[in-house]
């Protein structure tokens, strides 16, 4: 009596292991983990695709759970399907992708995962969105700023600036989890057309997790954040951002001297056990000029100075204003210039003969050069890098007010007629050099979640250097930008639309 009921389940789990179960079928697409939902597509049909799917690579979980990343479903019925979706209690539901059977019928013809469309979407139509305000469909906002596009214009700063405090004490910290989450989180509210006036609009946002949620809670009962407050009022926080506000100090040189019991500049300066080396030591002579944001007229003039000096050397040369200044804000903490030649081999010389030309200009107030080491050969490298193999130099430099229109942008009362501030040279292969300007054009977000997008989506590694196809074992190449969004398969999103 208590084992009868028992029995036929036991048997039908059997028969659909018996089905599903898979082959000697290479995984070819590890980052990408569908589940197929049963109904309204039925058993048969959905053993059928699930063989299908795993024979061209694909791993196809038998069990709905937070490993998956693609739910798909022949559901035409929404509200009954994200309301089944919801009872499943999965943690990751917010960053799963509920598509329609055509994403799937699409990646099988291709034989590899196809990039999701708004089209492939299945949303949630749940009245989510109590504001008239809020005509966005949050449920087609993509997890990728890549395929988001967020100008200067932010629409919930009180949200963002809460996650960038708490995100820079976890990157303070060296804690890279949550620091990226409230990154991620902070990016997808930038990106929104629309101010958030109810927790309630945020439900199907992507990269919104239990700790943002309760940090927008307590803003929208509260006005403020309770946990960001006690964040900047801590003593710990506090000497660990001043320190790390310093040119050439990271955050393990920083907590070093909190633990040694150093709290501010002057104590640091006092010290004689600490030998500071040569950026660190710029870094405290020029502290008041290069932590002063540069304005876009700075960088003009600069670009200036800097494209005057490569063209004295090399006419043919080409110089690239990036960074911030090239996405449209109008500050920035430093001013980023790619520069190269046509002819092989020559960008490796250009950089130290344009360091000689300042030199004797007598503006060159400090400088740090690092030659290539970039080698074809080596790539793809499986593992991103921070920094790029590019011949680069940082560079502290003495710009002339006259030099800048409507004047610098320095302290009141400051009458020296100059100020110092910080510029990056790089100087990539002109072969290289579409992937170095989209990498150093940022934002950081944007371009972790363009890796990120290439990587799961579409089988690609990309960074600085170039873009490699893992299916077909082969780089793409790629002379402007544009030509780099093509082979991922995204729409081209400009440089001001990429403030993620």
């Amino acid at each position: 009596m208590f084992h009868s009921p028992i029995v036929p389940r036991v048997r039908k789990r059997s028969r659909t292991a018996e089905v599903c179960i898979p082959g000697r079928e290479e995984v070819k697409f590890e980052d990408v983990r569908l589940f197929l939902v049963e109904r309204k597509m039925g058993r048969s049909r959905r053993s059928f695709l699930t063989q299908l799917a795993r024979s061209k690579g694909f791993i196809v979980e038998d069990v709905l759970s937070d490993v998956v990343t693609h739910v798909v479903s022949e559901d035409i019925h929404t509200s009954s399907l994200w309301t089944w979706l919801k009872e499943c209690d999965l943690k990751n539901l917010t960053h799963m992708l509920v598509l329609d059977i055509s994403w799937f019928t699409d990646s099988m013809r291709e034989g590899r995962p196809v990039a999701v469309e708004t089209k492939h979407l299945i949303q949630d139509s749940a009245p989510t969105l109590p504001e008239a305000s809020t005509p966005t469909a949050v449920a087609s906002v993509s997890q990728y700023a890549c395929q988001r596009r967020t100008t200067t214009e932010n629409n919930n700063k009180t949200f963002t600036d809460a996650f960038e405090v708490l995100a820079e004490r976890y990157e303070l910290n060296e804690i890279e989890g949550p620091c990226l989450a409230f990154r991620r989180a902070a990016s997808v509210l930038k990106s929104l057309p629309w101010a958030v006036k109810s927790l309630g609009a945020t439900q199907d946002l992507p990269c919104l997790g239990e700790h943002t949620k309760s940090v927008m809670e307590e803003i929208l009962q509260n006005g403020r954040s309770f946990e960001v407050e006690r964040i900047l009022s801590d003593e710990r926080f506090q000497t660990l951002k001043l320190f790390t506000s310093v040119f050439g100090v990271g955050p393990k040189t920083a907590d070093k001297w909190y633990r040694r019991g150093l709290r501010s500049f002057s104590d640091v300066l006092a010290d004689s056990s600490i030998q500071l080396n040569r950026m660190q030591q710029s870094g405290f002579l020029h502290y008041g000029d290069i932590s002063r944001a540069v304005s876009k007229a700075e960088a003009r003039a600069l670009r200036n100075i800097i494209d005057e000096a490569v063209h004295a050397i090399t006419p043919d040369a080409v110089l690239a204003l990036t960074g911030g200044f090239r996405r449209g804000k109008e500050f920035g903490h430093d001013v980023d210039f790619i520069v190269t030649t046509p002819e092989p081999g020559d960008e490796e010389t250009l950089i130290p003969k344009v360091i000689n030309r300042l030199t004797k200009q007598g503006i060159l107030l400090y400088t740090e050069y690092q030659a290539s080491t970039f080698d074809m050969s080596k790539l793809p490298c499986h593992r991103f890098e921070a920094m790029d193999h590019f011949a680069k130099c940082f560079l502290i430099l003495r710009l002339e007010g006259s030099q800048v229109e409507g004047g610098l942008h320095i302290a009141e009362g400051d009458s020296r007629g100059w100020r110092a501030v910080r510029v990056d040279l790089v100087s990539p292969p002109m072969d290289r050099y579409a992937f170095a300007l989209l990498g150093w054009t940022g934002s950081r977000q944007f371009e972790r979640d363009l890796r990120r997008y290439a990587r799961m989506e579409r089988r690609l590694l990309l960074d600085n250097h170039a873009l490699y196809d893992k299916t077909k074992k082969e780089f793409l190449a790629a002379t402007t930008e544009k030509d780099i969004f093509a082979h991922l398969g995204l729409e081209y999103i400009e440089p001001w639309q990429r403030n993620a």
